[in-house]
């Protein structure tokens, strides 16, 4: 049996789906094949359940400080069992809408395993046997998975990756979290909140690397306060399994000092790394980098003019929203419209613990090795009322212009609701705004947002609240 259509996606994660609608959109006829649920690792097992979790932590610390808004709240409690009830039904709700609009749009959803066998031939391979699918065009969206690392053997009940930790009911008394990257940090400050004992520990000099340091400072700050044990410039020399759901971990900070600690479950978050292997990349001529990324030019086109990669797989940022806007790229090319690829400086990164961190463009440090001369607002939210009125007066608005074109190169935010205040930051570094024309913005009060124009005129020394 063969079927033909103009363009078959491989993974129908938030870079495949939304390839595959889009492409459904253009009149083109599209297949989606994955062998898991739609979505991906984002609608089930990554950034909407994590959410889910997360929200429910924001709720329990809210319950927990009733008092300071004149309210009571007594006895306040998780339990870790109903959490990941209320998470798991979110990501049902959430697939249920792709397979809707994969109806609306026309695009045949296939559930199997697919290996691309010529440049317009994929194999797909399910329950029943195996048959071949003719296109014109394939797209790879078959993101990333967790790295293997030899001294931490992921066992799924002691040692466990975020895919387990959005199945635990029972909650550990004691973690050990290893990598403060973003994953590493939601899920620290969603066990901490809940009443778990956390120790967390990275090998870079602050929390979140690829943040602003200014950010990092601030989030390390918090996270202290709020009882994370954050362990900087350390990384984990051995882990051994005293007994089912009993670890000694022993930890090197940069002086050379070990750190022991007996704790109930370890959380391994230390990257991620492109699934490409199995999927016959190889034999259809696709180029990978030596990290095992695939190689794609401007418009998601592979060294096969007619595989497209997009998302994880394709390498750069390993974000929900990079995957999506590659994927209209890459069916834009198909169609014929594309006019211009993906601008990576302008993607924004987010972290949803409390406080939250966001930033998009280039941070401090990147802006002077790149030999920027600049000139940086800052905005503490202790100034904002706004911030008073909702509790969270905590974390600040740090912007970075060009000293000769007054041109926004970066922004950074933390903070309650940073993730939703970095849009309008997002938006002005694309329409090339300076620091007058966002302060000169008006912004309503009281709102976190005046914070951005605050920050805008701080730049110039003139700002009006500090």
């Amino acid at each position: 049996m063969s079927d033909k259509f103009d363009v078959v996606i491989i993974g129908a994660g938030p870079g495949g789906y939304v390839a595959a609608i889009k492409a459904g959109q253009a009149g083109l006829k599209v297949a989606c094949i994955d062998k898991a649920e739609l979505g991906g690792i984002c609608l089930n097992w990554g950034c909407i359940p994590t959410k889910a979790f997360l929200k429910s932590a924001e709720v329990l610390q809210s319950m927990k400080h009733a008092e300071d808004f004149g309210l009571s709240c007594s006895n306040a409690k998780a339990s870790l069992e109903a959490i990941v009830k209320r998470s798991r039904g979110v990501s049902s709700t959430m697939v249920s809408g792709i397979e809707f609009l994969f109806k609306k749009n026309k695009v045949t959803h296939i559930k199997g395993t697919a290996e691309i066998i010529a440049s317009n031939l994929v194999q797909v391979t399910d329950a029943e046997g195996s048959r071949n699918i003719e296109t014109d065009k394939v797209i790879v969206s078959t993101g990333a998975s967790p790295v293997k690392i030899p001294i931490f053997p992921v066992d799924g009940e002691n040692i466990i990756t975020y895919r387990q930790a959005l199945e635990l009911t029972k909650q550990p008394k004691k973690l050990l979290v290893i990598g403060a990257g973003a994953i590493g940090v939601e899920f620290s400050y969603f066990f901490n909140a809940i009443g778990t004992e956390v120790h967390l520990v990275e090998m870079a000099d602050q929390l979140l690397p690829v943040e602003d340091a200014d950010s990092a400072k601030v989030l390390e700050t918090e996270f202290k306060k709020q009882g994370i044990n954050s362990y900087l410039k350390t990384k984990t020399k051995s882990l051994e399994l005293i007994k089912k759901g009993k670890i000694k971990a022993i930890l090197e900070n940069a002086k050379g000092k070990e750190i022991e600690l007996e704790v109930d479950r370890v959380l391994v978050a230390v990257g991620m790394s492109a699934n490409t292997n199995g999927i016959g990349l190889e034999g259809a001529g696709v180029k990978l980098d030596e990290r095992g990324n695939i190689l794609v030019n401007e418009f998601q086109q592979t060294s096969n003019e007619n595989i497209y990669a997009i998302g994880d797989c394709a390498g750069r940022q390993m974000l929900a929203h990079k995957a999506s806007a590659e994927g209209e790229v890459a069916v834009d090319h198909i169609a014929g419209k594309a006019k211009h690829g993906v601008d990576y400086g302008q993607i924004p990164g987010c972290t949803y613990c409390q406080p939250q961190v966001a930033g998009v463009g280039l941070t401090e440090k990147a802006a002077k090795a790149a030999g920027k001369t600049i000139k940086i607002g800052r905005f503490p939210f202790t100034a904002s009322g706004k911030a008073h009125g909702v509790g969270h007066p905590e974390g600040m608005v740090k912007l970075i212009f060009d000293a000769g074109s007054d041109q926004l190169l970066g922004a950074h935010i933390v903070g309650y609701d940073a993730t939703e205040m970095i849009a309008e930051l997002g938006l002005a570094m694309k329409l090339e705004a300076t620091w007058e024309e966002i302060a000169h913005t008006v912004h309503a009060h009281p709102t976190l947002s005046e914070a951005v124009m605050e920050c805008a005129m701080d730049s110039q020394g003139k700002a009006i609240h500090i």
